[in-house]
């Protein structure tokens, strides 16, 4: 192209000889056109080099393209920033999620202190109510979570209360099993039911409702162990899972009972969307094993076997994130068979159990309102128990009414006001208990499952 151009103006430069001058100077004509090819031939150089880079990245995005033709050949590998160079892995996968959730609030009832402490569910349990009068601390929840490595996730949770710390759950879940199984081992909640695997933060309510405060505790059914889950290939979502527990639940089964784990959980779960707004979830689940628990009265021992059955049911329309409607319910029955030895008479007699429990709510959310109420209700449809052949009469069903009120601030921040109008003393007196909660959150937590 240069060589082109610097004929072109030889050319020009012969023409212009050969012209009439008029009295220009040949030599003025001469340096101008010295300036000119100059000036031209910075330009081709430019050009050319715009041309060169051009060159060069047009072969980069074609060794870009067969690096990923590679890499798509070969079977997948951890990146090089995610590959394990120690005990804790690369500094990508050193730094968990960490968050910490205060749940506090403050109570009263028409009861006084040492009613409260005795006010126990007689045939169910002899565990009183704990709070107090004034403010009360539920917990300060410390929650960690982190990848360990394309295969494994880690969590653990840490409630901080006034007795101490506790780890509640700390257990690992597999990310990369095929065929749609999964594993949890380590300590962690229970998927049987709905409520149970839910975290008291979580819940629509201050308190966990009287069918599990019955059979399972005020907190549910935490424990060590595995948990094996499948999800199956289907049109919908189902799932189903077993557990091998260690059978440590006070109410349940006990520590001593056995020396190994001595508690089977088996569930199944199904969700269908009925419309683009609404979905309903439900699902069976049971657990079973052997128990050794003097949860029923004092100076008395239960030996023997313990099932509890549970059926889930929950109904969600969500038409905006403002706006939305919650039906939830669960109902739960409890068989055990054994002996009871009561310490002070000195006497072992055969026991059998076949009790029932229910809770019913519904929540309905306007803006960054909601409104919700509950039904508790034991001694639905059995109420059998049989001490050595004697079914004593313990008194009125217990059951109990709750309606609450609460507000978001943000995401981060709740305030709730709850009410319970419960009669699950049995003798015929109501306990109007108020509360009034404070839940807050900082740090990276998860969303709740649905």
């Amino acid at each position: 192209m240069q060589h082109w151009a610097t004929s072109f103006l030889f050319i020009i430069l012969i023409f212009s000889l050969s012209m009439p001058s008029y009295g220009a100077d040949i030599e003025s004509r001469l340096e101008a056109l010295e300036g000119t090819i100059k000036e031209q031939g910075k330009t081709i150089e430019e050009q050319q080099q715009v041309i060169n880079g051009l060159q060069e990245e047009v072969r980069a995005r074609e060794e870009r393209k067969e690096e990923t033709a590679k890499a798509e050949e070969k079977p997948e590998e951890v990146p090089k920033a995610q590959k394990p160079t120690g005990l804790f892995g690369a500094s990508a996968l050193a730094n968990p999620n960490i968050s910490l959730v205060l749940n506090t609030f403050a109570y009263t009832s028409n009861l006084g202190r040492e009613e409260l402490a005795i006010r126990n569910i007689p045939g169910y349990t002899k565990a009183g109510i704990e709070n107090r009068k004034g403010f009360n601390l539920d917990s300060a929840e410390l929650f960690l979570f982190s990848p360990v490595d394309p295969y494994f996730n880690l969590y653990a949770t840490i409630p901080v209360t006034e007795d101490g710390a506790e780890v509640e759950e700390a257990y690992f879940l597999t990310t990369s099993l095929p065929y749609g199984l999964q594993l949890r081992s380590g300590k962690f909640k229970s998927s049987f039911g709905r409520i149970n695997s839910q975290h008291p933060h979580a819940w629509d309510f201050v308190d966990i409702p009287l069918a599990y405060k019955v059979f399972s505790g005020p907190e549910g059914i935490t424990e060590k162990g595995a948990q094996f889950t499948y999800l199956p290939p289907l049109p919908f979502y189902a799932l189903l899972g077993a557990e091998v527990l260690q059978g440590e639940n006070d109410i349940l089964f006990g520590t001593d009972a056995e020396a190994g784990p001595h508690a089977y959980t088996f569930f199944a779960k199904a969700s269908f969307d009925l419309t683009d707004n609404s979905t309903i979830l439900f699902g069976p689940s049971v657990m079973t094993g052997t128990t050794k628990t003097n949860s029923l009265a004092d100076d008395t021992e239960f030996r023997g076997t313990s099932t509890l059955y549970g059926l889930e049911f929950t109904y969600k329309w969500k038409p905006s994130k403002t706006k939305g409607l919650t039906v939830q319910s669960e109902y739960l029955y409890r068989k055990q068979d054994g002996d009871l030895e009561d310490a002070i008479a000195a006497t072992i007699e055969p026991l059998r159990r076949s009790q029932d429990g229910l809770y019913l709510q519904s929540i309905y959310q306007f803006g960054r309102w909601r409104l919700g109420a509950r039904y508790d209700g034991l001694d639905l449809f059995n109420k059998d128990f049989t001490l050595a052949g004697v079914s004593p009469d313990f008194g009125n069903k217990p059951w109990r009414a709750s309606g609450m009120i609460d507000f978001s601030p943000t995401e981060f921040s709740l305030i709730r006001l709850q009410y319970n109008h419960d009669e699950s003393g049995r003798d015929g007196k109501t306990n109007h208990e108020w509360f009034l909660q404070f839940v807050m959150g900082i740090g990276a937590h998860g969303a709740h499952p649905f």
